[in-house]
């Protein structure tokens, strides 16, 4: 006789909640129910995602509010990024540096190789992927040497810059330029006046005239300073373009020149003739001519007394002869003044036997007596 195999069909409740327990033992009614394993596992997956999700939306939250504070601060030009030497044009501002010397470049250079750049240039974006410098001239200017110097486009290639909004007005940029060196300190007041010309003579600016440029660009210095800077606009308007070391003017000098100017305009001329043959003048030897013109002493010679001229007035110094002389090693320049022969040659003159070389200048001074 077979067996018959009897099945019940038994439903289970996905949350079970188990109120038995093992014999012997009675549910305490201040005990809560017990869950199922499954429901358990269900619940703490489910607290977990939760979890994971408000982390998630928290991390999204701070990357949105990072991203807009980054295009905030690159709007302002205050986010650096390597821009490659090449790609920066200088174009749309004039300069507040004049031609010339700039001794003080070569510490620059030493101190960008030695530590870096502390301080990015500042530089505009133009709509053919090029860029045009807003402040940093000079920074940009040691960069492009290093470069030159070691052709090491890895290390001098490219210099950190902040990326300044296009479309930002041209007197405000000036302006920007100008506070910067004002307060670095280091800019002359021969360079302020030339910027001014320049402002005026742009014609993208509004102002025409370089007295009241000195109003717009100059806001931030004093009454004093920018009738200083209106006093040296004189000079550089009549001489500007004739002198290699203007910055080196110092301000008594260009205020006293300034006054002879305006006696007798035609000053500027004789200054121009005699600055003509002078291609490679020192400092001294400018400054020294400007002080004839204008009738005033340097330090040293002020510490002297002056000898006496007629009617007990004070005789100003006497004119220099100078001229040029070829020889195989170059242009032997020559300077006679007062009491004073100078030849300049590019030579070593120290390894020229004593005794010859003394003949040579003892034939010379017979010769010219």
């Amino acid at each position: 006789m077979s067996k018959k195999r009897r099945v019940f069909d038994i439903d289970l409740p996905d949350d079970v909640e188990v109120d038995t327990f093992p014999a012997g033992k009675v549910a305490s009614p201040s005990e809560p129910k017990r869950r199922g394993p499954m429901a358990a596992a269900i619940t703490e997956n489910a607290g977990s995602l939760r979890e994971r999700e408000e982390v998630a939306a928290k991390i999204r939250a701070e990357n949105d509010a990072l991203a807009h504070e980054h295009v905030r601060l690159k709007g302002l030009g205050l986010v650096a990024e390597m821009i490659p030497l090449d790609k920066i044009e200088t174009y749309k501002l004039t300069r507040d540096r004049v031609k010339g010397d700039d001794f003080e470049l070569a510490e620059l250079v030493a101190s960008i190789k030695e530590i870096g750049l502390s301080n990015p240039i500042r530089v505009e974006a133009r709509e053919d992927g090029r860029y045009e410098l807003v402040q940093g001239f000079r920074r940009l200017s040691a960069y492009k040497h290093l470069l030159a110097e070691t052709g090491n486009t890895d290390a001098w290639g490219a210099i950190p810059a902040g990326v300044a909004a296009t479309g930002e007005a041209l007197e405000t940029l000036y302006r920007q330029m100008v506070d910067e060196n004002l307060v670095r300190k280091d800019i002359s007041f021969a360079e302020m006046a030339q910027l001014a010309i320049h402002y005026a003579a742009d014609p993208a600016t509004a102002e025409n005239d370089p007295d009241k440029a000195v109003a717009t660009l100059f806001q931030s210095a004093g009454y004093q300073k920018r009738s200083y800077i209106r006093t040296f606009i004189r000079v550089m308007s009549l001489l500007g373009d004739d002198l290699k070391f203007a910055q080196h003017m110092p301000r008594s000098l260009g205020l006293a020149l300034a006054a002879q100017l305006d006696a007798d305009p035609s000053i500027a001329g004789a200054i121009r003739a005699e600055l003509g043959p002078l291609d490679s003048r020192t400092v001294r030897e400018e400054l020294d001519l400007l002080r004839r013109y204008a009738g005033v002493m340097d330090a040293k010679e002020a510490a002297t007394p002056a000898p006496k001229g007629q009617g007990g007035r004070t005789s100003l110094p006497k004119a220099k002869t100078t001229f040029q002389i070829a020889r195989a090693q170059g242009k032997a320049k020559c300077t006679a003044g007062a009491g004073r022969l100078e030849i300049r040659l590019d030579r070593d003159f120290s390894t020229i036997d004593r005794r010859k070389l003394e003949s040579a200048v003892r034939s010379l001074l017979d010769e010219i007596e």
